[in-house]
């Protein structure tokens, strides 16, 4: 199976990750992929302390996760993908793995960002990297938990003023 779900939510794992999406989805593992949590044991620990009872954990950087993935190391299991930032599944995108679908949860406000939704702030970053994912071919929701509907990214994002 492998890859079931991909979301970006810069909150990584928490109620909604942890409780109702890895639930729906039957996820047996989650898979966080961040460059900047490999290096830091106080958070590694805390998303080992909030991830599901039962389910598997993988924290990994962008190359070691591309690497495991294009190996074929998680084809028999159900693995939910989750980073903060576009900008690391472009990363993995240029490694070669490929991705049917990304899910855009929560992406706080910031100085520095647009509010398009009520829960997605985005970068001038963040946009320039989600139309690199969307020039590569993959769809891109925006749906906060599995009751939601979900709704075509690429409609929101024309809102985004450059």
């Amino acid at each position: 199976m492998g890859i079931i779900a991909v979301r970006i939510d810069e909150r990584l794992i928490h109620g909604q990750v942890a409780n109702l999406w890895t639930t729906k989805l039957q996820a047996s593992r989650i898979m966080v992929v961040d460059n900047d949590i490999i290096k830091n044991d106080i958070q590694k620990t805390a998303l080992k302390l909030a991830k599901p009872a039962g389910v598997n954990l993988s924290i990994l950087g962008t190359k070691k996760s591309s690497a495991n993935i294009l190996a074929g190391k998680y084809e028999s299991q159900r693995v939910f993908l989750v980073v903060k930032k576009p900008e690391t599944l472009v990363q993995m995108i240029e490694e070669g793995v490929k991705f049917d679908t990304i899910n855009v949860g929560n992406m706080s406000q910031k100085d520095t960002t647009q509010h398009l939704t009520q829960s997605i702030n985005v970068t001038d970053e963040d946009y320039d990297a989600f139309h690199k994912i969307l020039d590569a071919g993959v769809k891109i929701t925006a749906q906060m938990v599995p009751n939601d509907d979900a709704k075509d990214f690429a409609g929101i994002l024309k809102d985004y003023k450059k």
